[in-house]
């Protein structure tokens, strides 16, 4: 196999099509079977959308929600409102991730699915992986692609430093029907927290928040913190009191991690959220990870053609990587510790309301141009 990627959501899956379209053999374990739910505010970039196209997966045969403005308030209902330069879609990660697994199955990227990797072996002496399956199975590859999210037991493997930390952040996602725009994403912030709202396809809308264990911990359920905490932002108060919750439960996932992150560890390239994830309040995570895909197939096609050694290989990407992620990180880093507490939150939008323009400015910081 000349690249094996761990985790089939969008980095993964996108990295595979384009490696694939580049005429290389091409696997991809993936935990869980398609299709499935993730915890993800479910709003992308159009900056995506030319790439997309030209590995031949426009989204659009989804019918997603066209998005063009966005909509922030504080705990107490103060809001801004300014245009999304680029704009963007909305659409649900069930449904787009299983687009692109079917296009990539079709044309012919090998899938484990219901597989989980335990480890990475590296042998320096054939300069080759082989990637080690929780049933035994061993998986030569020229080449490994950690796509596989946020936080995994092969972080603890591969004894990665930001999973020596425990995070105290969750995070807690709903598709539910709502009379609300569809042209809008929304960001309302709470105590100890912040919630996203943004049209999906099928008009549904996409709620998705991220708070705090300690936050859950202090009223017991998620049902009795929306209840005491989001709600006392009135925007929350009517999305909580109106809305037709779809799911019985929510999905849930704990340990996020905001941390910084290496983009290559133990000679395995990373992409996605495992290589670093952007604050959720500035909505960008899902492009960062279809982006990250278009750069790492483009360095590893170098090293598989032998342009360069491995490395070469790693310290190109590496470099590349924080050239064109590492700043819009530093923002999320910065701008997240201005939300979450009311006091400093009311100040913020109070501020920020009455200058549109460096709404703008900031926003341009955390998203990228189109490619």
């Amino acid at each position: 196999m000349d690249v094996l990627i761990i985790g089939g959501g969008l980095g993964g899956l996108t990295a595979a099509l384009d490696l694939r379209q580049r005429g290389y053999a091409v696997a991809v374990v993936e935990r869980k079977q398609y299709p499935f739910h993730k915890v993800c505010g479910e709003y992308v970039s159009n900056e995506v959308l030319p790439y997309l196209r030209r590995l031949g997966v426009d989204p659009a045969p989804l019918r997603p929600a066209t998005i063009s403005r966005f909509w922030l308030s504080s705990p107490a209902g103060r809001t801004l409102t300014c245009p999304l330069d680029l704009g963007g879609f909305g659409v649900s990660r069930y449904s787009l991730d299983y687009f692109l697994f079917q296009q990539a199955q079709a044309r012919g990227v090998l899938f484990y699915q219901q597989a989980t990797v335990t480890n990475v072996e590296f042998d320096e002496q054939i300069n080759q992986h082989t990637v080690v399956l929780a049933d035994g199975r061993r998986l030569p590859a020229r080449v490994v692609l950690g796509a596989y999210g946020k936080r995994a037991n092969l972080d603890r493997q591969l004894q990665r430093a930001f999973f020596q930390e425990r995070s105290p952040y969750l995070g807690v996602k709903y598709h539910l029907r709502l009379d609300f725009p569809r042209d809008v994403i929304a960001l309302h912030n709470f105590a100890d927290g912040y919630a996203g709202l943004s049209a999906i396809e099928d008009d549904k809308y996409c709620f998705c928040y991220l708070t705090t264990r300690q936050n859950l911990k202090a009223h017991g359920t998620i049902a009795a913190m929306q209840e005491q905490v989001l709600a006392r932002n009135p925007y929350l108060k009517a999305v909580l009191r109106d809305a037709e919750f779809l799911y019985d439960q929510p999905e849930v996932i704990n340990e996020i991690s905001f941390a910084p992150k290496n983009p290559v560890e133990s000679h395995v390239l990373m992409c996605g959220d495992a290589a670093g994830l952007i604050t959720p309040l500035c909505g960008n995570g899902m492009a960062m990870a279809i982006h990250g895909a278009e750069r790492a197939a483009f360095h590893i096609e170098q090293f598989l053609r032998g342009h360069c050694t491995r490395p070469a290989l790693e310290a190109a990407y590496a470099q590349d990587w924080r050239q064109h992620f590492g700043a819009r990180l530093r923002v999320g880093r910065a701008v997240q510790r201005l939300f979450g507490r009311p006091v400093l939150s009311e100040a913020v939008v109070g501020t920020m309301r009455y200058w549109p323009a460096g709404v703008q400015a900031l926003m341009r910081r955390t998203h990228g141009s189109s490619f």
